[in-house]
């Protein structure tokens, strides 16, 4: 149980102790500094400890907020202080020198834990500081100026507060008016009955496999049935980070989950689609599934790329992000460009009323399209920022970019060739060009052919020289969704051109396992706990290895070969895949983050 040490005289009529209590601390008790240090140095080492002034006046959420946050080692809010055992050598020498500095008798004046905090601060710890808007959390230096905080409290009701930010700031229209006005609802229901985000999470993943199900059976009942359930999924899906949220709920099992989920969910409803139009109307559609599945990982990448290519970038500006910024100020075209870009909410919206009312096909020509216009639109105008902005980026961001990469030991070997790599724009340019060349050669040469294998031999040649120096360039971020739409279009190709049934399917379980590869590599970056470990992209290939393994079995196989081969690889990449990320996402070293979904 985690412990609170209230210092300095009680108050009479407080409620901090009851609030801490109900907070889930054990409080303690201190009168003087020393004794203060005394009962951090007896709290349990495994537990979080925080230390309160007893004149603390504020809303209980407050509270909440600046303490029991598992996200942050040291956090704090005005007359409180908190650390986790990570951070407690840091907490028990600020005390210690305060003990020191004032002869560990009775509290000075001030707070001890706003001195605490100045002390941190000094030592060059980073202290989490939660915006609290208009909660209240001060400690007042006399009567008159507790009776007005006290009203100040009185005033704001901090459920109603703790209610609106359980919901985030930036969301889609739909999101927002159709699904958020009453998730934060279901999310406080399900906060007092102790359900978690990741009961919530897993939820959300049965019904969305549950609408899967009923849109493979190809009947008109179940297709709309799968609408109905697909949208249910959904807002299970804000309730679980609403949860998170309400009750600071983060956990490293709950950042695995919400990062993946999302994905299985909707490509697990691809192909319930592409079963029941194959039962229900005999029309085989697993082409377009697998077409919509990789343009949808492909804007994620293109995402994922620029986000992490301008993390920290020094003097990252352009006239074309001020514009952007200019624009944002307009209330309409805020919504317009939030729902032209088609994020999660009117995706998955449009695909369940498309389901209930009409065929896959006609589903998946909708998808495709809309797709198609968000990735255009959104990447032109991050080509315009890119190329019009002067920043520099760093080791980290080019570190991240190359992480993105996922180059195997056949990039490695041909880049220790070619060291100085190519200059400027060359870069994106060369990526695109070798990876549209091994898709040409698999789509335009017959089932059979080693036309292809020249074209991976090609991709691998050039995507070794793409990340053969730092990706620091303006348009460096291109580099890895261009590798993934040359992987992912390579697969799709050869597959519609091996011309049995199952070679599709199998293609769409191999791109599947790969893309979560490459989500699970997004999200340890985005945790700050690095890429997954070498020996795992070079056991799989690599993007140029995968590319150029595919290609000779097209060449040297059957189609029926062919397609068993597909499905061997695919349940290859997915075991290995998905073995080391479970292990890294259960362990210490994950990030005890809650992802926010996409960006809408």
């Amino acid at each position: 149980m985690p412990t609170a040490i209230v210092t300095g005289q009680p108050v009479p009529g407080s409620s901090l102790e009851s609030d801490l209590r109900s907070l889930g601390f054990d409080v303690r008790m201190a009168e003087s500094t020393a004794e203060a240090e005394t009962l951090l140095a007896a709290a349990p080492a495994g537990d979080r400890v925080a230390v309160v002034d007893a004149g603390f006046v504020g809303h209980v959420h407050a509270l909440r907020l600046g303490l029991t946050d598992p996200r942050f080692p040291l956090a704090a809010v005005p007359g409180a202080v908190t650390a986790q055992p990570a951070a407690r050598q840091a907490l028990t020498r600020a005390v210690a020198r305060e003990t020191s500095s004032g002869g560990g008798t009775a509290i000075a004046v001030g707070s001890l834990a706003d001195r605490i905090v100045t002390e941190l601060d000094a030592d060059g710890s980073e202290v989490h500081r939660p915006e609290l808007g208009s909660l209240v959390a001060v400690v007042p230096a006399d009567p008159q100026a507790r009776n007005e905080a006290r009203q100040a409290v009185a005033a704001v009701d901090d459920e109603a507060v703790r209610l609106k930010s359980a919901v985030k700031s930036r969301d889609g229209f739909f999101t927002t008016y159709c699904i958020s006005p009453y998730s934060r609802y279901l999310a406080r229901w399900c906060a007092r009955r102790g359900l978690t985000p990741n009961q919530v999470t897993t939820a959300s993943l049965l019904t969305a496999l549950i609408a899967a199900g009923c849109a493979a059976t190809g009947t008109r009942g179940g297709f709309i049935a799968a609408g109905v359930l697909l949208i249910a999924s959904f807002v299970l899906d804000c309730t679980d980070g609403q949860l998170a949220r309400y009750a600071l709920k983060y956990s490293t099992l709950g950042a695995w989950l919400d990062a993946t989920f999302d994905r299985a969910k909707e490509y697990a409803y691809y192909a319930g689609l592409a079963l029941g139009a194959a039962r229900g109307g005999h029309d085989d559609v697993w082409a377009l599934a697998l077409g919509a599945m990789v343009l949808q990982t492909c804007r994620h990448v293109v995402d994922f790329s620029f986000n992490e290519a301008n993390h920290d970038a020094t003097a990252n500006t352009s006239p074309t992000a001020a514009l952007s910024d200019k624009l944002d100020s307009v209330g309409w075209t805020v919504w317009v460009r939030r729902m032209i870009v088609l994020p999660i909410g009117e995706r998955w919206a449009m695909i369940a009323v498309l389901t209930a009312l009409t065929t896959p096909r006609i589903t998946f020509y909708a998808l495709l399209v809309g797709c198609a216009f968000a990735a255009t639109y959104t990447t032109a105008g991050r080509v315009l920022r890119s190329l019009t902005r002067k920043a520099h980026r760093t080791d980290r961001a080019a570190q991240a970019l190359a992480d993105l990469a996922d180059s195997g030991p056949l990039s490695e070997a041909v880049g220790c060739v070619a060291r100085r790599g190519l200059p400027g724009l060359a870069v994106p340019a060369v990526a695109l060009l070798g990876g549209a060349a091994v898709v040409a050669c698999s789509a335009f040469s017959g089932y059979g052919s080693v036309v292809p294998v020249i074209g991976a031999l090609v991709y691998v040649l050039t995507s070794a020289l793409a990340v053969a120096r730092p990706l620091k360039g303006a348009l460096d971020w291109l580099v890895p969704p261009f590798f993934r739409a040359a992987e992912y279009g390579t697969v799709l190709a050869l597959a519609g051109k091996a011309g049995v049934n199952g070679a599709l399917p199998a293609a769409f379980g191999l791109v599947a396992a790969v893309a979560y590869h490459h989500y699970d590599t997004v999200y340890r970056i985005r945790g700050n706990a690095g890429a997954p470990p070498a020996w795992l992209v070079r056991s799989i290939g690599g993007h140029d290895g995968r590319t150029l393994l595919v290609t000779v079995l097209a060449a040297a196989l059957t189609a029926a070969q062919f397609t068993a081969a597909l499905t061997v690889l695919a349940v290859i990449v997915a075991l290995v895949v998905l073995a080391e990320s479970i292990r890294f996402w259960v362990s210490a070293g994950a990030p005890a983050v809650h992802d926010e979904g996409e960006t809408a």
